[in-house]
């Protein structure tokens, strides 16, 4: 079993409060978890992550904030 260290990234526009997700690159998945319960880790690809922040980007959800 190979065992990585995972760098976790988080935008600099997060909350101090904790209110942030971080994201890490490993074997060219996409892994995705909130600061507050770092054991849940959502992996994706890099494709399906792109093309979310396409949408977010085109305010395709804003109607849930």
């Amino acid at each position: 079993m190979r065992i990585v260290e995972i760098q976790w990234r988080k935008s600099s526009f997060s909350e101090q409060s904790g209110n942030c997700l971080e994201l890490a690159v490993v074997d060219g998945d996409v892994l995705v978890r909130e600061s507050d319960d770092p054991a849940v880790v959502v992996r994706t690809t890099t494709g399906k992550l792109a093309a979310f922040l396409a949408g977010a980007k085109a305010g395709e959800f804003d109607d849930l904030v």
